[in-house]
């Protein structure tokens, strides 16, 4: 279960209380029957996922932080067989699970992770400046002391859309030559002190560098349109797809994936074409908000956005990343191959 995708509300605050978003629309939309097999692809601290194993039905749960796999071993001893946890990006859901009844996925950063200072996801508490979902890989301190000034400027500028990203693109240039970002604090102390703060301002100044760094680094828009593809071909006809965005760029990959799955044109305005093709996804009403008493009792539920929609018996359309209007942005390599 995941908490938004921004640093605003965790940032500066107490601990990330874990409390699952529109838990009662999701479970509406999924509508779980007895014995039906249900895809938690967003396991993290496993809000939907009990609520689902309520139901009656059954459910795999993907991760791929193994400190989310570990956590949740408990409750699969506990569910008698009816819940299967796979450590594995949710991109791949669908080699881990076919013909289900339904796919959830909730999009952005788990309360667990936040809480963790030695994961490097929040500057509430200083720790390694690292974000890696999967503890693997490129780190945000990679991105941050190896990538040019250009390259950050358009991470910061199209994840975060940060109206500074130039300006802190490039302090962080001059910045790490003398001394290269290590520490979460470090980098957040170091943006605050270019941009300054207005008092009226709700989030930190360096909100917005760390969301982006954090998509960044776990390609968050890439998994969600991969994970998207990948649902495609797990539903039976029938099967429900849910999804929970906490963010505008989230929101408009499964808004464009849904209007093309449900549409006989594939393409997009991008790159257009005439070519008849089927329906594999029916719309499932309109996209749903939190309402004001749960924003109330959960201000990080506030930018949530669900949308759903129903698997035809149609066969699966193949992968087309055009629909999605993403621009490109630097390619993901090792450390030390800028």
């Amino acid at each position: 279960m995941m908490v938004g995708s921004g640093e605003d509300d965790h940032a500066v605050g107490g601990p990330a209380r874990h409390i699952p978003v529109l838990l009662d629309e999701v479970i509406s939309a999924l509508s779980p029957g007895q014995r039906e097999t249900i895809v938690d692809g967003t396991f993290g601290a496993g809000g939907y996922t009990r609520a689902i194993l309520a139901t009656g039905a059954n459910v795999i749960a993907i991760d791929r932080d193994p400190d989310a796999i570990s956590a949740g071993r408990e409750l699969e001893e506990k569910s008698a067989g009816r819940l299967r946890l796979v450590h594995a990006p949710f991109s791949n859901l669908d080699a881990h699970a076919s013909q289900v009844d339904g796919v959830v996925l909730d999009i952005g950063v788990s309360s667990m992770q936040l809480d963790q200072a030695e994961r490097g996801f929040s500057f509430r508490a200083d720790g390694p400046l690292d974000m890696r979902m999967a503890q693997a890989g490129l780190s945000a301190a990679d991105v941050v002391n190896r990538f040019k000034s250009g390259d950050l400027a358009r991470i910061f500028g199209f994840l975060g859309e940060e109206r500074h990203a130039g300006r802190i693109a490039r302090m962080i240039e001059r910045r790490r030559a003398e001394r290269p970002f290590e520490r979460t604090r470090d980098l957040a102390e170091a943006i605050a002190d270019l941009v300054g703060r207005n008092p009226k301002d709700k989030i930190h100044p360096a909100t917005r560098v760390f969301q982006a760094l954090r998509i960044y680094v776990n390609d968050e828009l890439g998994e969600l349109a991969r994970a998207l593809f990948a649902a495609e071909q797990a539903l039976k006809p029938g099967g429900r797809l849910v999804v929970v965005t906490f963010h505008s760029l989230e929101d408009r990959i499964v808004k464009r994936f849904i209007a093309d799955r449900s549409s006989t044109v594939a393409g997009s305005r991008y790159l257009p074409e005439t070519q008849t093709k089927s329906i594999t996804f029916k719309k499932a009403g309109s996209a749903v908000s939190p309402t004001e008493r749960e924003t109330e009792a959960n201000p990080r539920a506030r930018s949530a956005k669900l949308r759903a929609a129903i698997r035809t018996g149609a066969s699966a359309r193949a992968p087309d990343f055009s629909i999605f209007g993403l621009p490109k942005l630097p390619e993901i390599r090792p450390a030390g191959e800028r």
